[in-house]
């Protein structure tokens, strides 16, 4: 869903339809956000002009929470990458855009593990996006079930 590195994030679940950007949190972490909230950010920043002083204080001050959300994916779900760099094409063997699933690779803690598959059967983390690539959510509810997963953790469903 989201890494774990932006639990300390507000968060949200995705919507159907809804069109995204990778965006690199307070946390150092690469996610996905509104583009509005990111360009409203932008634009505060922008216009703050804070100076020297100002930006040198922006600088040391403990990092504060942005008011940009991250968006969660369910893993299964369809999306639509695009705006694919030419160095990440020739790499996995892609197009500028291409229908991706989002999925997550391992379980192990504080590990990186928010991921894409390609329909070529190649993964990439979410990490390895360039900020500011544009996703289109398709489809959340082919997202995979959450009992295999579990089980395979040694959790069972009690019902």
């Amino acid at each position: 869903m989201c890494d774990y590195s932006l639990m300390g994030i507000p968060n949200r679940l995705a919507t159907e339809g809804e069109e995204l950007v990778t965006y690199k949190f307070s946390t150092g972490s690469i996610g996905l956000a509104p583009p509005v909230e990111v360009q409203r950010l932008v634009q505060a920043r922008t216009a703050a002009h804070p100076g020297f002083w100002g930006g040198l204080r922006e600088i040391f001050a403990a990092p504060v929470g942005n008011g940009v959300p991250a968006v969660c994916i369910p893993p299964g779900a369809r999306l639509i990458l695009r705006d694919i760099p030419v160095t990440l094409q020739h790499s996995v063997g892609i197009d500028p855009t291409e229908e991706v699933t989002f999925t997550q690779l391992g379980a192990a803690a504080n590990r990186y593990r928010d991921a894409l598959r390609f329909g070529n059967g190649k993964d990439i983390l979410l990490q390895e996006l360039a900020e500011g690539q544009r996703v289109l959510v398709i489809d959340l509810s082919l997202a995979e079930p959450r009992e295999p997963a579990m089980a395979e953790q040694g959790y069972r469903l009690v019902r």
